[in-house]
């Protein structure tokens, strides 16, 4: 409670106060780190996947400047650079997650429509934190309200990875993303009373070719890296069953038209076949799930250059396991019986496929994140998979061309001109891929953007 007796204090007493009382050398030293990160880390000795190539690579040491790899060669010097002897270590690029929801750590209504904004907003910085020490230095969100833990992260306030915000979720009424659970709701097109969903940023509902017009452009006018578009049933939806095929073509292909005029891109949540074949006739670049695509419309993607952006983690969990209960376990249920067909198929037909995982739910799920490496192994090597993790994923995020907000130089690589993004693994995950599902014993080194936020050597 403010004393009547003294003043405010203005924002440039209030620094002038600060730094004289010297709280600035009272910073903690991880917040002091991230702010000012070391000038130079020459890292020696390592062998190395370098993200692009099969195989790893030794004899080579790798500089880092100014958080972005500057040289990589054998019997390299730098002075005044931090030295870190990497010897019998393998060197990886940061890993990337091309499918997570970084606001989502509760029941999606009572995110919506009970908890308060600060309780969300530290539950995300948290789980950022998390996340960034499994290894993730970079992450393709695929809807919520994420621009304001992006803009910490990036300012150095907060550690976590990289943030590509997709924003709003898109979607029709009594689609994916109408989550108002009363069926006897006060509708904000019939009444005007404000959607929660929509002043959280959380989803847009829009109907039509002019509401989904407006709906892309203000997610593009709040930042989104990419669009996402609901565009069939799902399994945590309050209203629509799996097989709904959701928004016509017509609208999808006015939010794909707008997010090009951006120079980006559109993705969509898409189960049924109908609804992976209407997006793709709209131009759409990555399918979110996809599990019942036929084989004409993986050959499609094919054709048209399009990622399968799906999850393997996910159905080979019980509805238990991943937390379903009520409505949800029987669309759960037939997901599962339709993924490793549709897992098969993409694999046959050569597709792009992106890394992700939708890691859903309370806090405590996030270490299943590094789960998802292993959940691969029935269809692809451990090299497939960790290429998926790092170069695949970059190249997916270039996709967003000039909404892309990390172009400094590339990402997932190992190379000059790279960010410095670096992982330090005890053991080879290209021999066993299981190292990755333990990241607290395995990753002795976590470098993001020339910030080390561990070291245990």
């Amino acid at each position: 409670m403010k004393n009547p007796a003294q003043p405010y204090l203005s924002r440039r007493n209030l620094l002038t106060g600060a730094a004289a009382l010297g709280l600035t050398a009272a910073m903690p030293g991880a917040l002091r780190a991230q702010a000012a990160p070391p000038t130079a880390t020459l890292i020696r000795g390592a062998a190395i996947f370098d993200g692009r190539n099969p195989g790893l690579s030794t004899g080579s040491d790798v500089l880092i400047e100014n958080g972005m790899i500057s040289a990589i060669g054998p019997g390299l010097s730098a002075e005044g650079a931090q030295v870190i002897d990497a010897e019998g270590l393998t060197m990886i690029p940061g890993l990337t997650d091309a499918h997570t929801h970084i606001m989502w750590h509760d029941e999606i209504e009572e995110l919506i429509y009970g908890s308060p904004h600060e309780y969300t907003g530290a539950m995300a910085a948290e789980g950022a934190r998390r996340m960034l020490m499994r290894g993730f230095t970079t992450v393709r969100d695929a809807g919520g309200p994420a621009f304001g833990l992006k803009r910490a992260i990036d300012s150095g306030v907060l550690a976590g990875p990289r943030i590509l915000p997709s924003g709003f979720f898109i979607s029709q009424t009594a689609g994916h993303g109408d989550f108002e659970p009363r069926l006897n709701y006060l509708s904000p097109y019939f009444t005007g009373r404000p959607d929660p969903a929509y002043l959280r940023g959380w989803t847009i509902t829009a109907d039509g070719k002019a509401e989904v017009m407006k709906a892309a452009r203000e997610a593009l006018r709040y930042g989104a890296t990419q669009i996402k578009i609901m565009g069939s049933g799902s399994i945590t939806g309050a209203h629509d069953p799996l097989d709904v095929t959701e928004f016509t073509l017509e609208e999808l292909q006015a939010i794909v038209t707008e997010a090009r005029k951006w120079g980006t891109y559109a993705k969509i949540h898409a189960y049924s076949d109908a609804s992976v074949q209407n997006a793709l006739k709209a131009g759409v670049r990555s399918v979110e799930h996809g599990l019942f695509a036929s084989e004409e419309s993986m050959q499609m993607m094919k054709d048209r250059d399009v990622y399968f952006s799906t999850q393997y983690l996910t159905y080979a969990a019980s509805p238990e396991e991943a937390g379903l209960t009520g409505e949800a376990v029987p669309k759960f249920l037939q997901a599962k019986a339709g993924a490793t067909d549709g897992y098969e198929r993409a694999k046959a037909f050569g597709l792009k496929v992106a890394w992700g995982t939708d890691i859903l739910g309370t806090i405590d799920k996030g270490p299943a994140q590094s789960l998802e490496f292993v959940a691969r192994t029935p269809y692809y090597t451990p090299t497939e998979i960790l290429m998926q993790a790092t170069s695949g994923n970059a190249e997916l995020f270039e996709r967003s061309g000039p909404r892309h907000p990390y172009t400094a130089g590339p990402l997932g690589v190992i190379e000059p001109g790279a960010y410095g993004d670096l992982l330090l693994v005890n053991g080879n995950p290209l021999d066993d891929i299981s190292l990755l599902t333990t990241p607290e014993d395995s990753l002795t080194v976590i470098m993001k953007g020339g910030v080390i936020h561990k070291n245990t050597l």
